[in-house]
């Protein structure tokens, strides 16, 4: 599957995408790779996103969730 979305990875291992006009945060470990289609995860802020007609698409924001050290 090819996706349409435009997404890259930075040196600290944190994934980033292009979302309409803006660079959105997708998190680090929580995005599944490879991204198929319907899959889903939620970023260490709180927000949600699924990948939905070849596109990465923010569905909604929720508590973040904890963090257990």
């Amino acid at each position: 599957m090819a996706l349409k979305s435009r997404l890259w990875m930075t040196g600290s291992l944190e994934w980033f995408a292009i979302l309409g006009d803006e660079e959105v945060f997708l998190g680090r470990r929580e995005v599944p790779s490879p991204l198929e289609e319907g899959d889903s995860w939620t970023n260490d802020f709180g927000y949600q996103f699924c990948v939905k007609d070849e596109e990465i698409c923010l569905v909604g924001k929720v508590e973040p969730p904890p963090k257990y050290w």
